[in-house]
């Protein structure tokens, strides 16, 4: 795939929304991603049964970056419970590599489905902001481990950092909003290092392009241009997370997850 100016100013462009997601509400954002580079990909020529997982697998090595800044800026600010990521982060890195090799033996169309069908569920949860029950307590570190799993193999099958489902099952919990972000920002990173190491080991091995810097399912110009604006925009996301209404920025979150899902979806449909 040729390296352009308007491939570019795209790359560019969609790493400052995510970053800035990913600080402010403890996301990878892959929700954005995956739907946005699906729909380049395929415009730039990719057959669509190599540009779904190609999206996928661009859009973990890509939140690897975003992830370690968001944590960085969150651990600065003492919003990581460290205690609870020590329970999860074992589950969430066997999860991932399920994941993974579910993605290596599932059909595109089936997997651009699954996604847009989970990031239509998220979406509706982030729009009704439930509260739990005050009496709700923190599971054993049993569960939370098993919790990490179920986190781990859906992020690796939809290429998410994890945090629409981390940061509900946390709140869920009834621990503190900006610890629920913090600490999934955190889980955001070993999951997405290992979600790219998947992606580009086990799940592409046999899709290695140096010509073009693709390795594995990972397009390597495309994480190298989304980290470049991402890094920063994870900062400022992680201040204003401190002084914004979340709930207002979970509804515009949700429903942007929701067009560009509809997006993603008319694209790979058309194609098929």
């Amino acid at each position: 795939m040729e390296i352009t100016l308007e491939l570019i100013i795209y790359l560019l462009s969609l790493g400052l929304i995510v970053g800035f997601m990913a600080g402010l509400l403890g996301i990878g954002g892959g929700g954005i991603m995956v739907p946005v580079l699906s729909v380049i990909f395929i415009y730039k020529g990719i057959n669509v049964e190599k540009a779904i997982p190609l999206a996928l697998g661009t859009s973990m090595a890509s939140i690897v970056i975003t992830s370690f800044s968001s944590m960085r800026a969150h651990k600065s600010k003492n919003n990581v419970a460290w205690n609870i990521f020590k329970s999860m982060a074992p589950g969430v890195v066997l999860g991932v590599l399920t994941g993974a090799f579910l993605v290596s033996v599932t059909n595109s169309l089936v997997l651009c489905i699954f996604f847009s069908i989970f990031m239509a569920y998220i979406s509706v949860q982030l729009f009704l902001n439930k509260k739990p029950k005050p009496t709700r307590q923190l599971l054993p570190k049993y569960w939370l481990f098993g919790a990490g799993g179920g986190i781990g193999t859906i992020s690796a099958l939809v290429s998410i950092g994890g945090g629409s489902l981390t940061v509900p099952f946390l709140i869920w919990q009834n621990i503190d909003g900006k610890k629920a972000i913090g600490t999934s920002a955190a889980l955001g990173f070993p999951l997405s290092v290992t979600g790219a190491f998947s992606y580009m080991v086990i799940t592409g091995i046999g899709n290695i392009d140096t010509q073009t810097l693709t390795f594995g399912y990972v397009y390597l110009p495309a994480v190298f241009f989304i980290s470049a604006t991402s890094f920063f925009t994870a900062k400022l996301g992680a201040k204003c997370s401190q002084i914004l209404p979340i709930s207002v920025l979970k509804k515009i979150l949700g429903s942007l997850n929701m067009v560009l899902c509809i997006k993603m979806l008319v694209s790979v449909i058309s194609e098929f």
